[in-house]
């Protein structure tokens, strides 16, 4: 499935989330213009020099904004959720959110992250 088939399903079926998906994809592109995009476990993930470090999720009243080393950030902001080992997210429910939540904030730390994580296992 392609970004394109993706957002035309997410639309079709849940217009609200859609819109949601599309506003992070443009603070994204906005905030990290070389950033590449494919469709991997049901979302939309953002990668950089083709190391994946984010990605976008739809879900029932919610998107999700993961972070794949997001552990690794100190969140200097507060809004990261999560305690798992690797990952951490946030969670928006509305426009408002991203902004109230510092997603641009979060996306050149949550890269850094992703590139310090690659360096120290090599």
């Amino acid at each position: 499935m392609t970004v394109s088939e993706l957002l035309t399903s997410l639309r079709t079926r849940d217009p609200e989330r859609h819109a949601l998906v599309e506003a992070v994809r443009t603070v994204v592109h906005a905030t990290l213009p070389d950033v590449t995009e494919e469709v991997k476990y049901g979302g939309i993930l953002f990668a950089s020099a083709g190391e994946p470090f984010s990605g976008v999720f739809a879900y029932k009243g919610h998107v999700s904004v993961e972070f794949s080393d997001g552990a690794r950030i100190d969140d200097p902001y507060g809004h990261l959720q999560g305690k798992g080992k690797g990952r951490r997210h946030l969670k928006i429910h509305e426009p408002g959110d991203i902004a109230e939540q510092m997603l641009a904030a979060y996306l050149p730390l949550a890269l850094q992250a992703t590139r310090e994580g690659a360096d120290s296992s090599s």
